[in-house]
């Protein structure tokens, strides 16, 4: 997964340095995540509601195609409510994505691209007790977003997006798998030509 990744991004950066057109712009972005975690094992985890925050790099490789590489530290996770009470499977990431973008009608933004994330921890809350559980989960996520957006005039824009997991990032040796599932929806904004 990683190297299909690291070959993806070099493919883009390579068609980016070749273009004759482009152009670069900085900006930050931040929202909402609603995350899950989904898994062949059971069917009673709800989502975790928490928060995103970033920047990234606009590159305009013609007036309608655009790749865009982000960072961001991202909350992801889920709960479980069971007879004890809730229980809280809180996973963060800093996430890495590399986006294709395609722009029409005066703002509006297609995107999608690979996404990798680095487990920057991992803790279980139930009742008044947090565990570290890092060593329960492989340090890297590979994801696949797919998203749509819009930016005005003056940089400001939203975006909603969809990261599919793909690899099974439960580190423990058995038939349990689990991947990453988040829906984000958020705010950026972008700073011209700098």
């Amino acid at each position: 997964m990683k190297k299909i990744l690291i070959l993806s991004i070099t493919a883009i950066l390579f068609l980016a340095s070749k273009s004759e057109a482009q152009t670069a712009e900085f900006g930050l972005k931040g929202g909402l995540n609603v995350t899950g975690l989904h898994n062949n094992f059971t069917n009673s985890l709800d989502p975790r509601t928490s928060v995103y925050v970033g920047g990234l790099l606009h590159i305009h490789l013609s007036k309608n195609f655009a790749i865009q590489p982000e960072i961001s530290y991202s909350c992801q996770g889920a709960t479980q409510n069971t007879d004890g009470g809730e229980i809280a499977w809180r996973l963060n990431y800093l996430v890495l994505p590399v986006l294709m973008q395609y722009m029409f009608d005066n703002g509006f933004r297609l995107e999608t691209g690979p996404q990798l994330g680095l487990l920057a921890s991992a803790k279980e809350k139930s009742g008044g007790t947090i565990t570290d559980i890092k060593s329960n989960y492989t340090t890297g996520d590979f994801s696949w977003s797919i998203g749509v957006g819009y930016i005005t005039q003056v940089g400001l824009g939203i975006d909603a997006r969809y990261n599919l997991g793909i690899n099974n990032i439960y580190n423990i040796r058995s038939a349990d798998k689990i991947q990453n599932r988040a829906f984000q929806v958020g705010l950026f904004y972008q700073f011209k030509h700098l």
